[in-house]
């Protein structure tokens, strides 16, 4: 028997069930169908559970470093069992959150494999959910009359590197390991690759990055990217960029061993284990979009500004839409598409006002353009730099590496980007989005009186260096 619905959200991560609760409270009769468990990647397999394992690492250096605080310890170690326990209570606690908000909100959730039918004698229109149940029960059939794809992504393989849980690795089969090699190699030196390098070297595994493009992070400021770089290897990361890695020269025995050719020259690099960090790509297949006119873009699903498809009843959302593909911004977009289903007349995103961060040590978060993306643009622009180590409270944390830097449109003085690195400035980010939202200048942050001693003041400081009226600069 069929189920009719006013909204169906195929994928229950932070952009399906966010969707799902704003779809509640609007009074829309709503249903979630979720493969797995509720929370998706970001709770299971990326945001969380990453996030727990950083603090262990975190909390492992500062144990070891302590005597400079004056704390004497006996022998520290780890007990990685104990690391993942930690991360698994953590996930466990927020997984129960998440079930009793859907329970609060009166959602139905469907436990499986849900493919969107054609037109078909449930409905003239595609969109009919077939789901395969997980249980092993009859497939139900659920008929709404709006649809939001929020299925996700996955890590991106490479050809003839593919993962084995054992030898090779995405940050899926890492997130289980229950010992830690001596040694990695990673490919990939973007955001999820420095994290794990990070962490990894906290934990006292020696860590070598392969990164195909000139530097660590390149989507991040030059700056930032100069940094990272800087102080991962300050820490005996070995970090090599401009490498073409050349799967068919891997060979795994004791360990593995792989080549890349390196500013024409082809080196060798061995390791305990390799893991494969290069992007995500969306979970779109075994879907059913061959049943719809749903267009493709590189591997996403194409959407307008409100995350319509071209069947203007489907809408699509998260990581399967391409993007950035953030947590916080798969939820927006959720609660976006289902105001515009609402009729409520949402404003089109604007991505460049949302935040975004690397929790590696030190901390990256930024907010707008780069340098580089504001001079391509066609922007004149002026810049203000200001180092934590100019700030008591980074000093007084142990940690004064680092910097905020902002970028300001010279001839009208709008706050184009600000970019920091340092400690905890994934915190301090919000302070620099809430000023790109109200289009804030920099004599307007400058003008908010940052509390003695924070690190917050490096952000007060670096806008009053653009105004030339700097106090410790």
């Amino acid at each position: 028997m069929a189920q009719d619905y006013d909204i169906v959200i195929l994928g229950g991560g932070p952009g399906g069930y966010v969707a799902a609760i704003r779809a509640a409270q609007l009074g829309f009769k709503t249903a979630i169908v979720e493969r797995d468990k509720l929370g998706g990647t970001c709770l299971h397999k990326g945001c969380i559970p990453t996030k727990a394992l950083l603090r262990s690492a975190e909390v492992y250096r500062t144990t070891k470093s302590s005597e400079e605080f004056g704390v004497l310890t006996n022998e520290v170690s780890l007990n990685l069992s104990k690391v993942q326990e930690r991360k698994e209570k953590i996930v466990s606690q927020l997984h129960n959150g998440v079930q009793h908000l859907m329970k609060k909100g009166k959602i139905d959730i469907y436990n499986g494999i849900g493919r969107i039918l054609g037109p078909s004698i449930f409905s003239p229109l595609p969109g009919t959910i077939s789901v395969e149940m997980n249980n092993g029960a009859e497939n139900e059939m659920l008929v709404p009359k709006n649809l939001i794809v929020a299925t996700g992504s996955r890590p991106k393989a490479l050809p003839g590197l593919e993962a084995d849980g054992h030898f090779v690795m995405t940050s899926d089969e890492a997130l289980e390991m229950e010992e830690l090699p001596k040694s990695i190699l990673i490919i990939g030196g973007g955001v999820i690759g420095v994290e794990w390098a990070s962490m990894l070297s906290d934990f006292d595994v020696d860590v070598t990055i392969l990164e195909f493009a000139d530097r660590l992070i390149p989507t991040e400021d030059k700056e930032i990217s100069k940094e990272m770089q800087r102080l991962l290897k300050k820490r005996g990361v070995k970090i090599v960029t401009t490498a073409k890695v050349l799967p068919d020269t891997f060979r795994k025995g004791k360990g593995i061993t792989i080549s890349a050719e390196v500013k024409g020259e082809i080196k060798e690099y061995s390791a305990e284990k390799l893991l494969i960090s290069v992007g995500r790509q969306a979970n779109i297949e075994g879907i059913g979009l061959e049943n719809t006119d749903i267009q493709m873009d590189k591997g996403f699903i194409k959407t307008n500004d409100y995350f319509q498809t071209n069947e203007s009843h489907i809408y699509a959302i998260g990581d399967c839409i391409g993007g950035l593909q953030l947590a916080h911004v798969a939820s927006h977009e959720g609660i976006s598409a289902v105001e515009h289903i609402a009729n409520q007349q949402p404003h089109p995103m604007n991505y460049t006002l949302i935040p975004s961060c690397i929790y590696s040590y030190p901390e990256v978060a930024k907010v707008g353009l780069t340098e580089e993306e504001a001079i391509k643009q066609g922007y004149q622009i002026k810049t203000g730099k200001f180092s934590f180590r100019a700030i008591g409270k980074a000093l007084v944390f142990g940690e004064a590496d680092g910097f905020v830097k902002m970028i300001v449109d010279e001839s009208t003085n709008d706050l184009l980007g600000v970019h920091m690195i340092g400690p905890h400035v994934t915190e301090l980010i919000s302070e620099a989005g809430l000023a790109r939202v109200l289009d804030a200048t920099p004599w307007e942050i400058a003008q908010t009186i940052h509390p003695h001693p924070s690190l917050s003041e490096a952000v007060g400081e670096a806008a009053m260096l653009i105004e030339g009226k700097a106090i410790h600069g």
